[in-house]
């Protein structure tokens, strides 16, 4: 039983959360100063291949399996865990010191873009691709892309750190959001039973914003054992949705750009050019 009883004003003095304590704080700002730098095409992206961070790095590459040129991105990492995030030059970006943050550069003069689901907007709009421009398709897009927002918090946040990051296992607190992550994945399977993507016939940003996170969920990859835990096989409708998307190849270069972990082969830290896929892996670094 946790005897806990909280004060009546709250002071930060220690440090808390976990796997993640070292970069939580009550404040927001730099903490360093440090400018990003810029590289030779009109997208900057600055990121790390978290569930977020995989959103925009797949938009990139799809953009680009389609023809768009004009989408051609220089993909800098940003190791949050060292704090990268709190450097001047990133805040200027994106205020919230959350990793993606885009600066497009294409126009007269340079647009910040930050919050993965706002870069996909921004993204879809500035290509006509993935958003449906009619009714009521768009609006069933930008919904479920909208739910993903507010639904994925959940998952991380809630479940996922209670599960897997906090430094003690709080039955409460793992029950609780257990529950409303299974409750999620029903809420996509019975989409998913009636419509081949979220947002209808087509493949959209709801799938790209979705499914980094809810498909690595269904596929095994999320919080250690979390799929056996939550029993994800069973939503057979999302698992079926989950392959179709993790066999798309700019799916699978998009999960690459900016991984810092995991094996070496799927590690591209930073990705400047197409053939950065076949040249600069971290298997191909090291074995220079």
């Amino acid at each position: 039983m946790n005897d806990y009883t909280p004060p009546k004003v709250w002071t930060w003095n220690k440090e808390n959360g976990g796997a993640f304590a070292s970069i939580n704080r009550p404040i927001a700002g730099p903490t360093h100063d440090k400018e990003l730098p810029v590289g030779k095409h009109p997208l900057q992206l600055y990121s790390l291949a978290t569930p977020n961070g995989v959103k925009v790095t797949i938009m990139l590459e799809e953009l680009l399996a389609l023809g768009h040129k004009g989408a051609e991105y220089d993909a800098w990492l940003i190791r949050i865990n060292d704090g990268d995030q709190f450097g001047s030059g990133f805040v200027e970006v994106n205020p919230n010191s959350k990793i993606p943050a885009l600066m497009d550069r294409s126009g007269p003069k340079p647009i910040r873009v930050f919050e993965s689901g706002s870069i996909l907007v921004h993204l879809a709009e500035k290509f006509g691709e993935f958003l449906p421009t009619e009714q009521p398709a768009r609006a069933e897009t930008l919904s479920w892309l909208f739910w993903q927002m507010g639904s994925a918090p959940y998952l991380g946040g809630g479940f996922g750190h209670f599960y897997a990051y906090a430094p003690e296992k709080i039955e409460y607190a793992i029950d609780r959001f257990a529950m409303e992550t299974k409750r999620q994945m029903d809420v996509l399977d019975r989409r998913l039973a009636v419509s081949e993507y979220l947002g209808g016939d087509d493949y959209t940003i709801a799938d790209i914003a979705v499914w980094p996170w809810y498909g690595g969920l269904a596929k095994g990859r999320m919080y250690n054992d979390a799929g056996e835990f939550l029993s994800v096989q069973d939503y057979k409708h999302v698992q079926r949705w989950a392959n179709a998307i993790d066999a798309r190849p700019a799916v699978q270069r998009g999960r690459m750009v900016n991984r810092a972990f995991g094996e070496p082969a799927m590690q591209l830290h930073e990705r400047h050019d197409a053939s950065d896929f076949d040249t600069n892996t971290q298997d191909k670094l090291a074995a220079e």
